[in-house]
């Protein structure tokens, strides 16, 4: 990112930490336009500030948590006068997303995600396992109130960690997505990014809407935008899909008609969940697999070129240190445990 090094500056770093702040607010105030009431409690189905939270901490660093609370702290008092469990609610929101960094950076997370296992990673250390945090804190402050009556403890509970987890699903990607983003793409690719854009922004509001549940329907367009689009379309893709099935699911209509709070609640996050999994994992999946075959592409160039010098009786040109090198001296720095050949 550009002027990073003018940030570390005082002046510059409390700037950084507005823009934090007045990030996570904006994502909680576009959370808050549609909600469902669990057991009393009011919840959101997708929660995007705990992803904004997220994001920044992999892109800017530890650091930024001040942002963070702070942005938490406007977003709470948006909702009600402060009271005793604000400080309990401030906590989990800003541990949750700490915890998730720190575990993905433990775990040789690579925010392009281009491996597998940086979207298994992001999946259950970042979004399923870091935000049991969040939910248990939150919930558990408001239960110690009296906000949240005990027989509703574990409804609320599942609410609040499924809207955190997907926060993270859907808006975490897409913002390291954007961080990245600095070529123009070839004209033939705009037609057909175009072309699934219209189909989706036809299909999903279809499959959404419809008394039949034909929710399975958006599927397809997931792994087309998976195949030829990698993160980036099925990325937004699902997002439009998550956000289209929210407001069915809110407004009730469609394949949410004449369910219960809790139905529909489990419903649209099963949905969601699902969908976010399929259209994370399987982008992962492809570009791993692109990556790696064109590695293998690579090598066998610069083989066929040591090849034709050797032939000629020319000494090989030297090649530059690749990444593909870096790992492989890494390893054989490694020492051998004992007992190995």
């Amino acid at each position: 990112m550009v002027g990073f090094e003018e940030l570390r500056r005082p002046g510059g770093r409390a700037v950084q930490l507005l823009a934090v702040a007045a990030c996570y607010y904006a994502a909680a105030r576009l959370g808050l336009l549609r909600q469902l009431t669990v057991e009393g409690a009011v919840v959101t189905p997708i929660w995007p500030p705990t992803g904004v939270a997220v994001a920044a901490l992999l892109i800017l660093g530890l650091g930024c948590w001040p942002g963070i609370t702070l942005g938490a702290f406007f977003a709470v008092l948006s909702l009600s006068a402060p009271g005793p469990d604000v400080l309990g609610i401030l906590f989990g929101n800003t541990a949750a997303p700490l915890c998730a960094a720190l575990l993905l950076r433990r775990a040789g997370f690579r925010t392009d995600l281009s491996r597998l296992r940086d979207g298994l990673a992001l999946v259950f250390l970042g979004a399923l396992g870091a935000m049991l945090v969040s939910a248990t804190v939150g919930v558990g402050v408001l239960a110690l109130t009296g906000s949240v009556p005990p027989h509703s403890f574990w409804p609320v509970w599942l609410a609040w960690w499924v809207g955190d987890a997907m926060g993270v699903l859907l808006v975490t990607p897409l913002l390291l997505l954007l961080r990245r983003v600095r070529r123009a793409v070839p004209m033939r690719r705009w037609k057909e990014a175009t072309t699934l854009a219209v189909v989706a922004c036809a299909l999903v509001p279809l499959a959404a809407h419809s008394s039949l549940s034909l929710l399975f329907l958006v599927y397809p367009l997931i792994i087309w935008a998976a195949l030829r689009f990698q993160l980036a379309g099925s990325v937004l893709c699902a997002l439009l899909t998550s956000v289209v099935a929210t407001v069915a699911a809110t407004d009730g209509v469609g394949a949410f008609t004449g369910l219960s709070r809790i139905e529909v609640m489990v419903k649209l996050q099963a949905f969601n969940g699902a969908m976010a999994l399929t259209a994370l994992l399987l982008s992962a999946v492809i570009t791993e697999q692109r990556n790696t075959r064109s590695s293998v592409e690579k090598a066998c160039q610069e083989l066929v070129e040591v090849l034709e010098h050797l032939t000629a009786g020319e000494a090989p040109r030297p090649r530059p240190q690749t990444e593909a090198d870096d790992i492989a001296d890494d390893i054989d720095d490694r020492p051998w445990p004992t007992g190995a050949p």
